[in-house]
């Protein structure tokens, strides 16, 4: 799908149960935008080669670094054992300047269209209002069609199959039964359901375990009831929800932006919509200090007491190492035109 023609952009989600077709960006921190577009027609099947220069490789830097993270998977441990908590999604945002001031998001979503193809993959364009996102997540926060809602959350990874261990599936039943709650307090009594339950997907250079989780909105229910009660997704929070916030808040030291918030699109006239977890997804930061953009990307681990401190920085490096190569090359027809 190809929305353009931009006719009005609110913070309200009840317009997402008025009319048309809206474009949809929830940042983790709850800032919420929702774009009414005019014009909606099928996107061509290839996109064209991608005018995108990316950050040179060995640009990017991690708002923590490998001994800060293991320090930060320690002061987990440390409130798991003091039952605080459960389990902590840990996230570090990587940045790095883009060379190119006119930088175009839509260009960056054209090649990881090509190099890093995914099932909720898209970007959304809204540079007068501070939103340049492109994703390439592979992760279903919440679909709606009328009254029928799903949500698919991603907990385990791996390089492969054989490789998933049993804390993988313990983090990703504890999740489940948190997205559980969340869709309950939304949805008629009886209703929530688990279709699937740590289900193992391939996906570009690893594997997840993934669930589905569904439920019908209990009458009177629409979008704002669906976020108040389900944002931000569990599977970037962490278990019970409101203490994996604060130990987030205290153990990050960057803002994660729209990594780890809602993108996607609702129909309202049609009443459906499909949102994606904001994994897997860069974002041009325009506003913050020094000099030009700058490309920014989020990595996660989910922390649990089975958690290896070295594992779980292992694993944040294993999430972003293709998609910062695929974003740091220049494109397709600078590389033609370099040869």
């Amino acid at each position: 799908m190809l929305a353009t023609d931009l006719v009005d952009v609110t913070d309200d989600p009840a317009a997402l149960d008025s009319e048309g077709w809206w474009a949809v960006v929830a940042g983790f921190d709850g800032r919420l935008v929702c774009a009414r577009f005019a014009t909606l027609r099928t996107a061509p099947a290839a996109p064209p080669p991608a005018r995108w220069r990316g950050p040179d490789p060995a640009a990017w830097t991690s708002s923590l670094d490998r001994a800060a993270y293991v320090a930060g998977v320690a002061a987990v441990h440390d409130r798991i054992a003091a039952g605080e908590v459960y389990q902590v999604n840990l996230c570090r945002v990587l940045s790095a300047p883009l060379p190119d001031p006119a930088a175009d998001i839509d260009a960056l979503r054209a090649q990881l269209a090509t190099r890093h193809p995914a099932r909720y993959a898209g970007s959304v364009r809204l540079p007068a209002h501070g939103v340049e996102v492109a994703t390439a997540s592979p992760e279903l926060y919440l679909r709606r069609d009328g009254e029928l809602v799903e949500s698919g959350p991603i907990k385990g990874t791996a390089r492969t199959t054989e490789l998933l261990l049993p804390k993988d599936r313990a983090e990703n039943v504890m999740i489940v039964d948190l997205v559980r709650n969340d869709l309950g307090a939304v949805c008629a009594p009886g209703t929530v359901a688990v279709p699937q339950l740590c289900g193992p997907e391939e996906y570009p250079g690893l594997v997840h375990l993934v669930s589905r989780v569904t439920g019908r909105l209990a009458a009177g229910a629409g979008w704002p009831e669906l976020l108040a009660h389900t944002f931000p997704p569990g599977s970037v929070t962490g278990a019970p929800k409101s203490s994996a916030l604060r130990a987030i808040a205290a153990l990050e030291t960057a803002p994660r932006g729209p990594y780890c918030g809602g993108v996607g699109w609702v129909d309202a006239d049609q009443g459906v919509g499909e949102l994606a977890v904001a994994i897997r997804t860069f974002w041009i930061d325009r506003a913050g200090p020094g000099r030009g953009p700058r490309l920014r990307f989020g990595a996660g681990a989910g922390i649990t007491w089975d958690s290896d401190p070295a594992g779980e920085w292992a694993e944040t490096v294993l999430k972003a190492e293709r998609l910062l190569r695929v974003a740091s090359v220049p494109g397709e027809r600078e590389e033609a035109n370099a040869r």
